[in-house]
């Protein structure tokens, strides 16, 4: 039997790939051993390991990495503990092949560890670009680490290949949390506010802000940028909690401030389950921050998304995505376009450029797991020059 080894570290992480997860643990064929780290374990992050647990998916490892504070010199500690910790739990047992995606600084460390144990990886998410963050150069970094890519587009592919990776081994898969979208269950607005306290029946603002990471130092006057254009909206919102990056804990400081101080529109919910997130982004009527989400899973809901500064600078967009500076007015002037029905109208005929072209990531990045040979001809890697044909 194959034994597929996967890495989460978050909660952002599995529910891009719950549904690959599940279908592999559902082969007969494969056996997945789930190594599962970072805010995964922290109760300050909503301690969201339990959403494995209670999806059934075996976790072989817990391997801690946060510390306690998000310095850059904090940062680059937990990269180093998630190194020692994934090599100590590959020294134990070697997956046939290791399963990452995107570009934290979790997953970087896990690849890396993967290394001198001879272990294949496949890399999910490869190809994308975000200029503003520090992800940008650890997502192309895995690209070198790795020797399967499954891209979200052909633009993907061809940088991926343009990176030397040889075309046999790139794969147009979509994004696999798509798959799920329109499969999964929905919450009702009673189950949703029972289980989160959350009102989604009047008109709202689904918000989530990560910090820039190469903007790190101007993360205060970020976020109260963006907390002085939502009181001058006066919608309700609904924030969810930023990553475990650079100087995110100020930013979740003063949205609990703010929240603290308008309770008339504000809540905060630590941490969603793919099936609320989804109930509850269905309902939005504008995301607005700067999550990934609001580029890669907006679009297939039809829901506008207001994308602040530069963090996903670079990532392709759908028409739903209006882009804004960090400043108060141009948020506000975007928020106020964005929920206007002249422009929530047109995108009812939108299409999600992260879809599958075969209608299932899932299924395409399952095939070559279980196809790839395994041994020395899949973990030698050619470098493909650019003036060259595909062998």
């Amino acid at each position: 039997m194959r034994s597929i080894g996967a890495v989460t570290t978050s909660r952002a992480d599995f529910n891009a790939y719950r549904p690959l997860l599940k279908a592999l643990h559902a082969d007969p064929e494969l056996s997945l051993k789930v190594y599962v780290s970072g805010m995964h374990l922290s109760p300050e992050f909503g301690l969201t390991v339990r959403c494995l647990e209670d999806d059934g998916i075996p976790i072989a490892e817990r391997i801690e990495t946060l510390l306690s504070s998000d310095t850059p010199e904090a940062i680059a500690k937990c990269m180093g503990l998630g190194l020692i910790g994934f090599s100590q739990a590959f020294s134990r047992f070697q997956p046939d092949i290791l399963v990452v995606l995107g570009d934290r600084y979790e997953m970087f460390a896990a690849a890396l560890a993967a290394v001198p144990f001879k272990i294949p990886i496949a890399h999910i998410g490869g190809g994308d670009l975000t200029l503003g963050a520090i992800d940008d150069v650890l997502r192309h970094s895995m690209t070198k680490l790795s020797h399967l890519h499954f891209v979200s587009t052909e633009e993907h592919a061809r940088r991926v290949m343009q990176m030397g990776e040889a075309p046999d081994r790139v794969f147009v898969s979509g994004e696999p949390a798509l798959d799920a979208i329109f499969v999964g269950p929905r919450f009702t607005a009673a189950e949703l506010r029972r289980r989160y306290g959350i009102s989604v029946e009047p008109p709202f603002l689904l918000v989530t802000f990560h910090p820039v990471t190469l903007e790190y130092e101007q993360v205060e006057w970020q976020i109260d940028e963006l907390l002085a254009a939502l009181n001058l909206a006066r919608m309700p919102v609904i924030f969810t909690m930023p990553n475990a990056d650079t100087a995110g804990r100020i930013v979740t400081a003063r949205i609990r401030s703010w929240v603290k101080s308008h309770p008339d529109i504000g809540t905060m919910v630590d941490s969603f389950g793919g099936e609320a997130y989804y109930s509850v982004l269905a309902r939005a009527s504008a995301v607005v921050g700067n999550s990934s989400s609001a580029l890669i899973e907006a679009p297939s809901f039809k829901i506008p998304a207001v994308n602040i500064g530069k963090r996903q600078s670079g990532r392709i967009r759908a028409g739903n995505v209006i882009d804004a500076a960090h400043d108060r007015g141009s948020v506000l002037a975007a928020i106020q376009k964005a929920t206007s029905s002249d422009f929530r109208q047109p995108l009812q005929s939108l299409t999600n450029p992260y879809a599958s072209r075969t209608n299932s990531a899932v299924a395409t990045i399952l095939k070559a797991l279980k196809d790839v040979e395994l041994g020395g001809a899949l973990l030698v890697k050619k470098f493909r020059d650019a003036a060259s044909s595909p062998e």
